[in-house]
Order: C-alpha cells, then sequence, then structure tokens
C-alpha cells in the first residue's frame, strides 16, 4: 500500500507573482505536486507554467493532467520535458493521455479520431518519449511516427525519464497504462468527449473497483510497484457531517443520481476533517488510490486532511 500524496490541478492565475506565491503555498502546506491540464480554453500553456512552478519553489513536483497527444509531436514534448527534468533537478512527473474534449477538437480544428486511434498514438507516442529519454541512439518506425537514429538531449535528471502518468476510464487504455505507466489515475469515462449524466454514472463506486482490478490483472507482478491515483471532481470539508449530507441531497439529482449513489462516488470528497481522512483511508483500501489530486480552490480547505495523511 503506497503512502497518501496529494497534488492541486492549478490552471492558471492573474498574474506571475500570484502564481508563485500560490505555488509556494501548495508546498508550504504539504502537497506533493502541483499540475497543469493541457487544454485550449483560458488556462495557462501548460509546460511555460509548471517551469515557473519549478523555479519558484524548492521540492514541489510539477506534473501535467495531462498533455495531449494529439497537440504535439512527441519528439518535440521529449525535448521540453527532458530539459524540464534537468533544470528542476528530478521534479517532472508526465501525464499524457489520448485526448477527449470535443471541443477542444472542435474550436482548434484538429481531427477527432475514433477512441482506438488516439491511443494507439498515444501508446506509440510513449514508446518514443522512453526512447528519446533512454540516452542511446533511438529510432522507431510505427503506424503514427517514425524516428531515425535520433539521440535524445539533453537527458534528464532522473534516469530513463520522469515518472509516466496515463489515466483513464475504460478497459483498453487502463490496460495499457498498467503495463506501461508508474502512476495509473482511474478516472470516469469521458467517451462522450464532454462532462454530462453519463460521466456521473460512470463514476460510481462500482465502476471503480471495476477499473482498480483491471489495472490489477493487465499489471501482473508490476502492480504493487504502481501508485493508483484519483482525480477529485470536487472536495468539500463541513463544519459538520450534516452539512456534508445535505450537498449530496441537492447535487445528487442534477447527475440524475440518487443521494445514496452520490455518495458511493470517490472523486467528491465531503464531510469534516475526519470524514474526509475517513473516506479516503477506506478508498485507498478498496481502490488503491494513495494519489489524489484537488483543484486550486479547494487547497487551504483541504490542508488539514492533507496534514493528516500525507505520507502516511
Amino acid at each position: 500500500m503506497h503512502p497518501f500524496r496529494f497534488g492541486v490541478q492549478f490552471s492558471k492565475s492573474s498574474s506571475g507573482s500570484s502564481y508563485r506565491e500560490a505555488v509556494r503555498k501548495i508546498e508550504d502546506l504539504g502537497y506533493s505536486t502541483v499540475f497543469c491540464p493541457d487544454h485550449f480554453d483560458d488556462q495557462w500553456a501548460p509546460t511555460v507554467a509548471l517551469t515557473v512552478a519549478a523555479e519558484a519553489t524548492n521540492s514541489l513536483r510539477i506534473a501535467t493532467l495531462v498533455y495531449d497527444v494529439d497537440y504535439r509531436h512527441p519528439v518535440t514534448l521529449a525535448k521540453e520535458i527532458a530539459t524540464l527534468d534537468l533544470i528542476s533537478e528530478g521534479r517532472v512527473e508526465f501525464g499524457i493521455g489520448a485526448g477527449w474534449m470535443q471541443k477542444d477538437y472542435e474550436s482548434a480544428g484538429i481531427q477527432l479520431d475514433r477512441a482506438g486511434v488516439r491511443i494507439e498514438r498515444m501508446l506509440e507516442a510513449v514508446d518514443v518519449l522512453k526512447g528519446l529519454w533512454s540516452n542511446e541512439p533511438f529510432s522507431f518506425t510505427g503506424d503514427h511516427y517514425s524516428i531515425r537514429d535520433l539521440q535524445g538531449t539533453p537527458i534528464p535528471c532522473q534516469p530513463g525519464g520522469p515518472p509516466i502518468i496515463i489515466g483513464g476510464g475504460g478497459k483498453r487504455v487502463l490496460t495499457a497504462a498498467a503495463q506501461q505507466a508508474d502512476i495509473v489515475g482511474l478516472n470516469a469515462s469521458l467517451h462522450a468527449g464532454s462532462v454530462g449524466p453519463e460521466t456521473a454514472l460512470s463514476a460510481l463506486g462500482e465502476r471503480f473497483l471495476e477499473r482498480r482490478n483491471w489495472v490489477e490483472e493487465a499489471a501482473g507482478d508490476r502492480f504493487a510497484q504502481i501508485e493508483l491515483q484519483m482525480n477529485t471532481f470536487m472536495t468539500a470539508v463541513t463544519s459538520s457531517t450534516s452539512e456534508a449530507e445535505e450537498m449530496f441531497n441537492g447535487m445528487a439529482p442534477m447527475f440524475g443520481l440518487t443521494a445514496e449513489q452520490a455518495k458511493t462516488i470517490p472523486m467528491v470528497l465531503a464531510g469534516t476533517v475526519n470524514d474526509v481522512c475517513e473516506q479516503l483511508e477506506r478508498y485507498r483500501d478498496q481502490y488503491g488510490t494513495s494519489y489524489w489530486v484537488i483543484h486550486d480552490g479547494e487547497i487551504e480547505t483541504m490542508a488539514p486532511v492533507v496534514a493528516k495523511l500525507a505520507g502516511s
């Protein structure tokens, strides 16, 4: 069982100085990692933001959740991430995904291939990235990428490159993640290309147990080394348990769920500090999820939970 650690998904700030102040606070409060997503809506460019985060902090890990494989060629991405790992002295975690947000593709005029094609392209990209981080001349021929005798430079600080994060809600991508990634994110299904009732139904507790089992089956002997991650939808630390009950009662109908169903969704943490700690410990026992990601508006309210559980 892996010890708890916590990250913050942080997409933008009002200024460079406020961003630096925020990531220093994230570090001071005991969070392990600051993440940046990768979309074309109102957010900062992830590589630039994470470079600033690395320079503003001393021990905070920096990561994407996650780069979309269709937005950058893996040769370019390998060089950027190796450089970032070098200048941050080995604090990078590299998240990559097959892409899902339909609006991004439509707005940018990028073709949204069927999910199977995007997953195959992502897996080829991972092979390319690992090859270019190997400190050896690398060649590769696939359906999507062709690399000829290319030496990846600079050499990442972390031997072989940063830990790789791959997440998903379906069996195919989680099977691949179990075989390729160091950190595997158990996600709700985003097959529809947007967040709606289908996503909520796919986030019920029983579905996450199924996903955890897919990962264990595919990982085999390496399952014990894999860190399982959960990206929360919402966290609410309340002054009483009854406040959390009211929240579930109010939220559930918006997603076509009963309050009892909503309470099984591990992506929603709600209750007193002790309640939330108990939920996290229970979910780690059930699903193996020790690495939890919250959003930037919840940094201070979740800080007492982080103080109690981080490293335990």
